[in-house]
């Protein structure tokens, strides 16, 4: 069985074999619409190889030794914060180029289309259906145990992709079924009408993920944590007699940033330091999900100012 890393890099070197094989077939064929799918797989290539990078610089940070000294140095509170941005550069990219060749397919039916060589066409589209559901059929079985952002992500590339080979391959066998009729002219716009169609279905898919990346880097709070976070804190304050607390929560990437303040009224008992580690103990399996993806901060103080 795979882990993240290694079925991205699977990922990369079957989305470069698609890529060049994409403009190669787009150029011999005569058809921007593969074309195009060739230099999307390429950005998807390029966009994929960064996540593998930033997932193994995740992993190696909670791993002892495993990064330079300097390195760590330089990012003591480790590399989650990377994951969010490139899945919004990510999402980004690909709207970007299915636009610009939206803006190109719409110019090339105002100029009347282009004529193509189908024969060379439906070959590669038959053979790029197959790839991409392969692919994403590995990535979703995968991702049931690993529940990776990143596969994710990529699963979504490889299914967009079929589903432009798709419409091509179903586009290009009506253009080729029409080739001997009446309705031939047909066959000139079979290809930006295609791409016009793909790049419209396509534009707005990452938008989920483009949205989910900016609330992760602008520190949204999820209100599912949050609610959570705060039972467990006011159990804890209404059991121990606490005056309050103050909770901040985010969710960045995979990793999960909680900072808890009790408010403590003056007069308490003293308690040890290792009595108070014990309540750090409890109140952290109350909130659970421990795992080297947890940042959990715990303190008490009987001034609320250190809270705020």
């Amino acid at each position: 069985m795979w882990n993240e890393q290694g079925f991205l890099q699977i990922s990369i070197a079957a989305t470069l074999v698609v890529a060049a094989l994409g403009v190669v077939f787009g150029i011999l064929s005569g058809s921007f619409s593969i074309a195009f799918d060739g230099i999307y797989s390429l950005a998807d290539a390029a966009m994929t190889g960064l996540a593998l990078w930033v997932s193994s610089l995740i992993v190696k940070s909670v791993q002892i030794d495993a990064l330079s000294g300097r390195i760590r140095n330089r990012f003591t509170m480790g590399f989650w914060h990377l994951e969010p941005i490139v899945l919004m550069l990510n999402g980004c990219l690909l709207m970007t180029v299915a636009s610009y060749a939206l803006i190109n397919a719409a110019m090339n039916i105002l100029n009347g289309g282009h004529q193509l060589h189908f024969g060379v066409a439906i070959d590669y589209s038959a053979a790029m259906v197959l790839v991409c559901a392969v692919m994403a059929m590995m990535g979703i079985r995968l991702n049931r145990s690993l529940k990776s952002d990143f596969i994710s992500l990529d699963i979504k590339a490889w299914i967009m992709s079929g589903g432009i080979a798709l419409a091509l391959l179903i586009a290009f066998l009506i253009g080729l079924a029409v080739q001997q009729t009446p309705s031939a002219w047909i066959a000139n716009y079979v290809d930006p009408v295609v791409l016009a169609l793909v790049c419209l279905v396509m534009i707005p898919l990452p938008i989920g993920t483009v949205w989910k990346a900016l609330t992760e880097i602008l520190l949204i709070a999820p209100s599912d944590l949050k609610d959570h976070v705060d039972h467990v804190a006011s159990e804890t304050v209404h059991r121990l007699g606490f005056s309050s607390y103050r909770a901040y929560v985010a969710r960045v990437g995979r990793a999960t940033q909680i900072e808890l303040y009790f408010i403590v009224p003056g007069g308490l008992p003293p308690k040890t330091v290792e009595e108070w580690d014990m309540l750090r103990d409890e109140i952290g399996a109350a909130i659970g999900d421990e795992s080297a993806n947890r940042w959990l901060t715990i303190a008490f103080t009987a001034d609320a100012e250190w809270a705020e």
